[in-house]
């Protein structure tokens, strides 16, 4: 999730959208022996100790799915057309409901 989203020119007057991540700092404590080895990875992948770290965590939480809301699905009729056809399928609707009175 982005917190900002820039719109504007660059040093080359053509126009670009930039997307800030705001992050929050978290402290972490690692025996001496995972920090070492946290410092040989960083080294051989030439990324920052923040950004593995990231990608590890990233990597681990994708291993549990995500709930689905109860919600979604439950409007689902089978039928394609609705969007385009609202104004008709109401009028139906409609004079069925009123031809049974």
């Amino acid at each position: 999730m982005y917190s900002y989203i820039y719109f504007g020119y660059n040093k080359k007057q053509s126009f670009e959208v930039t997307f800030i991540k705001i992050m929050k700092q978290t402290i972490i404590y690692l025996p001496e022996e995972t920090e070492a080895n946290l410092q040989e990875l960083v080294n051989k992948k030439g990324q920052s100790i923040s950004e593995l770290v990231q990608e590890l965590i990233n990597n681990y939480l994708s291993q549990f799915p995500q709930k689905i809301p109860k919600s979604v699905g439950m409007g689902a009729s089978g039928r394609n057309d609705l969007s385009s056809k609202v104004d008709e399928l109401l009028t139906f609707v409609y004079i069925r409901k009123n031809w049974e009175e």
